[in-house]
C-alpha cells in the first residue's frame, strides 16, 4: 500500500460514514480455541510479538473477564453452536446462521470500556473454507494486527500497517477518536517514524 496519507488512513476507520479509531486501554490476556498444538504455538508467538511491537502489555488474565482477546477456530460455522453461552458472549442470537449465509471466513467483535478503549476482542475464524490452506504465521499476523485497532475493513499486514499501529499507540495519541481529523495526526506520526 506504500505511504498512507490522511484520506487512506481515515478510510481504514470509517464505517457507514462514522470514524472510530480505538485502541486497547488495558493489558491483553489472549486465549485461543480450536487449534492443534503446533499451530497454537505459532499463534501464541505471533500474538506476543505483535503486542510487544505496539507496546501493549500482555497479561495472564484480565481481572474482570479472565481472557479478553478470544480467538475461536472452527471447521464450519455450525461448530460455533458448541460454544457455551455463545449468544451471551457475542450479544448475537443467530450468529452462526448469519455467518454461514454470508459465506464469511472470519468475524470480529469488539467490546469497549467506559472510556472508549478496547476492553475485549472476539475473533471467529472458519478454517474450512478459503482459509483452509493459509500459512499459520501469516494468518496469525493478519488476525492479531486486525484486533489491535478498530479497523472498519480487512487490512492486510504490511510495514505501513505496523507503523500505523505503533503511531496509534503513541502515548500522546488519544485512546479513542471519533473525529476524522485524528487521521491527520496518525499520518504525521507515521511520516516521522519512517
Amino acid at each position: 500500500m506504500g505511504d498512507w496519507g490522511p484520506e487512506q488512513i481515515a478510510a481504514l476507520f470509517t464505517r457507514d460514514g462514522q470514524y472510530l479509531c480505538a485502541r486497547w486501554g488495558r493489558p491483553v490476556a489472549p486465549v485461543i480455541f480450536g487449534l492443534a498444538d503446533e499451530t497454537l504455538d505459532v499463534f501464541r508467538s505471533v500474538t506476543r510479538a505483535a503486542l510487544a511491537h505496539a507496546g501493549i502489555p500482555l497479561a495472564e488474565t484480565d481481572p474482570e473477564m479472565g481472557a479478553n482477546l478470544l480467538s475461536f477456530f472452527v471447521r464450519n460455522w455450525a461448530e460455533l453452536e458448541g460454544i457455551p453461552d455463545l449468544a451471551r458472549l457475542t450479544g448475537q442470537d443467530d450468529l452462526p446462521a448469519r455467518l454461514q449465509a454470508q459465506a464469511a471466513d472470519q468475524y470480529r467483535i469488539f467490546r469497549f470500556d467506559a472510556d472508549g478503549g478496547i476492553r475485549a476482542c472476539i475473533t471467529l475464524v472458519n478454517m474450512g473454507g478459503r482459509l483452509a490452506d493459509a500459512h499459520p504465521a501469516e494468518l496469525a499476523e493478519a488476525l492479531v494486527m486486525r484486533s489491535l485497532l478498530t479497523f472498519a475493513q480487512e487490512v492486510p499486514p504490511s510495514p505501513s500497517l505496523a507503523v500505523l499501529i505503533r503511531a496509534a499507540y503513541d502515548p500522546a495519541m488519544p485512546l479513542v477518536a471519533r473525529d476524522p481529523s485524528h487521521a491527520l495526526r496518525l499520518a504525521a506520526r507515521m511520516a516521522v517514524a519512517r
